[in-house]
């Protein structure tokens, strides 16, 4: 939301027995909203209730409570807001735009709010629109406490890491439609030549190196990709941008989150230079010694549960990359070749796609060729 600056600067007025009204101020754009005929001028263009008792008059703010709970911890009467919700309700927007002001801004403080000017109706963020008539703003803290008893738990404070990953991960289950893929692969003939690879590996030195399936599943996503450049893709309103290089994220677990450090231009690197860069980047994303330039960015994701003994997941896209891949654990499964029952190694891969920019054929196409690579690794040594 953009600021609203007033046109006529002045002071707060003080409070006196009899109040005067304040010169007109400008106001952030509101519609105005009906209101009912009464013998007195109306003075909120916002919806309240009205009783009287004892001969005095009170008047109720329409407001959700989490812009009540945000309005009182900074100290702003809501009187003073103008809201922009649905029949004019206050939201949170509304509280945060107020606080947002210069301290010199032309405010109302006396609880007469300043004359508006009508302005065209223009719609609501989608994040305030109601849904079946219900509020979709989150459960105000006060109510989750009430759920409890007292005693019984204890506030963890968020630190950075978490407050960005909540947002990060919302903005993408609220802004992104994901479908998603699952696919077996047989993982008998990689580990094979895995193990191959790495009785023949320099145990020692710059070129020393020790393969692991990640390695392998890094190498074969970022070569499918290009075999499918029109996956290897990111949404724009003003369009898609087709990346030339797979550069491929993995998500590393960390004490209280995780970071995606990413390997840029996979498709181009060895499976031994893949293996040591990851290694690395892993290492370092432990201590929390990771440059921006080195998890920022990438075209896919990697998320890889396997070694907890996950079998499948699903995994939220990591914007703006249109896919994620999310990776189980190879197990012992009997499947039918031909007519006989063989017992095999079976690792489960869920792909997680952006509908936007990846239809459900292209992303089988892109998990096919991932499949093929797997399941043949020589095809990834040339």
């Amino acid at each position: 939301a953009s600021a609203v600056s007033s046109a006529t600067p002045q002071s707060p007025a003080k409070p006196a027995p009899t109040a005067q009204p304040n010169p007109p101020t400008a106001t952030p754009p509101q519609v105005a909203t009906p209101t009912a005929p009464s013998a007195q001028p109306a003075q909120h263009s916002r919806p309240s209730a009205t009783s009287q008792a004892n001969g005095q008059t009170t008047e109720r703010v329409f407001a959700s409570p989490l812009a009540r709970r945000i309005a009182r911890e900074r100290n702003i009467a809501l009187e003073t807001v103008q809201g922009t919700g649905p029949h004019g309700r206050i939201i949170l927007r509304d509280v945060e735009q107020v606080a947002a002001r210069p301290a010199g801004s032309a405010v109302a403080t006396t609880g007469v709010p300043a004359a508006q000017t009508p302005t065209a109706l223009t719609p609501q963020p989608a994040g305030d629109r109601p849904v079946g008539g219900l509020s979709v703003e989150p459960m105000a803290d006060s109510k989750v406490l009430a759920l409890y008893q007292e005693g019984t738990y204890e506030v963890v404070p968020h630190d950075g890491m978490r407050r960005v990953i909540a947002q990060r991960l919302t903005q993408s289950k609220q802004t992104v439609p994901h479908f998603y893929l699952t696919i077996d692969c047989v993982l008998d003939e990689l580990l094979r030549a895995r193990s191959r690879l790495n009785d023949a590996a320099p145990k020692d030195g710059p070129r020393a190196y020790k393969l692991s399936v990640n390695d392998f599943v890094i190498k074969a996503l970022a070569l499918a990709l290009q075999q499918v450049p029109d996956a290897n893709a990111t949404w724009t309103d003003a369009g898609m941008l087709r990346h030339r290089h797979s550069d491929v994220g993995v998500a590393v677990a960390v004490e209280g989150g995780l970071f995606t450090p990413v390997i840029r231009h996979a498709e181009m690197k060895t499976l031994g230079e893949i293996s040591n860069e990851m290694k690395d980047l892993a290492a370092r994303a432990r201590n929390r010694r990771l440059a921006p330039h080195e998890y920022q960015g990438g075209t896919t994701s990697i998320s890889n549960l396997g070694m907890f003994g996950i079998k499948s997941f699903d995994a939220v896209i990591n914007p703006p990359h249109a896919t994620i891949l999310a990776v189980g654990a190879g197990e012992k499964r009997a499947i039918v070749v031909g007519n006989d029952i063989k017992v095999a190694t079976i690792m489960s891969c869920t792909l997680s796609c952006d509908h936007r920019v990846v239809d459900g054929a292209l992303a089988a196409e892109l998990f096919n060729a991932f499949k093929a690579l797997i399941e043949e690794p020589v095809r990834m040594l040339v």
